[in-house]
């Protein structure tokens, strides 16, 4: 059976944190998805550019809309790379497409998931999101394939640390928190590890009685 991996990292990669990364996917073959940012085409030039001399990277965008053999083109990939940017908006023009569904297949099938912000959030079953505006609010219709919730740049917004423990405190599912330069590393369902590329990030297990920071491997 193909090993199930998802990486979510707390905020956009580093060299270091992008290079490990892409040496946990089964290959070099990179599919971006920069939905959730609006598929802003100077961001997916900009990323051609920087997996130039790492990967072959190809991107997907659904406006005006996706390839027809949108499973296809998922499968014939090692890594999705999930950008950050508006979670809410982000699935719901993917469950449109059923893109929801091909992910889970593709996650089944060895294809490593992975993205930061809501790139990263998005495969939990809720996350905490600016997608209702800066406040930060809780939602709980992620995809769902990893259970509990998450919460990204942990140490790189103010507001972050607070909220989450306020949202958890009032019944939101307990979860993980991560901070800009950490990422989960998760092997099927379960918490494999915590990596980090710079000293002193890392990720906590958050809930009701409070947060756990957890040990990461600093790498780079």
């Amino acid at each position: 059976m193909p090993e199930r991996r998802i990486v979510a990292m707390g905020g956009r990669p580093d060299d270091a944190l992008l290079d490990h990364v892409l040496g946990l996917a089964r290959g070099r073959r990179v599919l971006y998805v920069p939905t959730a940012g609006m598929e802003d085409a100077s961001f997916t030039v900009w990323w051609y550019g920087r997996l130039r001399d790492r990967a072959a990277m190809r991107h997907l965008h659904f406006s005006p809309w996706p390839p027809r053999d949108l499973r296809a083109v998922v499968l014939e990939h090692d890594l999705v790379l999930v950008a950050g940017g508006n979670t809410a908006s982000m699935l719901a023009i993917w469950r449109v497409h059923g893109f929801d569904r091909v992910l889970a297949d593709a996650w089944r099938e060895g294809v490593l998931l992975t993205g930061w912000s809501a790139g990263a959030i998005c495969w939990f079953e809720a996350g905490v999101t600016d997608s209702f505006g800066p406040q930060l609010e809780g939602m709980r219709d992620g995809l769902g394939l990893l259970p509990g919730s998450a919460c990204p740049h942990y140490d790189g917004e103010p507001l972050r640390r607070p909220r989450y423990a306020e949202l958890v405190s009032d019944g939101f599912p307990a979860g993980i928190a991560l901070d800009d330069a950490a990422a989960a590393v998760f092997a099927g369902t379960e918490l494999a590890g915590v990596v980090a590329s710079r000293e002193g990030s890392t990720a906590y297990r958050v809930a009701a009685e409070g947060e756990e920071p957890l040990r990461a491997t600093v790498v780079g």
